[in-house]
């Protein structure tokens, strides 16, 4: 076993506004470079990207909070990019 190839970091907090509210996130970077590749992939300004996110998040059963929703749809996404999932 190996540990990340960006290593071990601990969560940044970044501010943005969401639906006309202002808000903040934490995730870790390799979270957030993984976000920012989402967002050029579809065109979308990063905050554009975490509204569909949020909108996906809030007509959940239990929503999540909002970084846990982030890194959940990344999880996702990648798997779904590497294959990796089931059908």
């Amino acid at each position: 076993m190996q540990p990340p190839r960006f290593g071990f970091e601990g969560p940044v907090k970044r501010s943005m506004t969401i639906a006309g509210h202002q808000t903040s996130i934490s995730l870790e970077p390799a979270f957030w470079q993984a976000l920012e590749t989402a967002a050029v992939a579809q065109a979308l300004p990063l905050s554009a990207l975490v509204a569909q996110i949020d909108v996906l998040r809030i007509a959940a059963d239990e929503p999540p909070n909002l970084a846990s929703a982030i890194r959940s749809w990344l999880f996702a996404r990648a798997q779904i990019e590497t294959g990796d999932h089931e059908q």
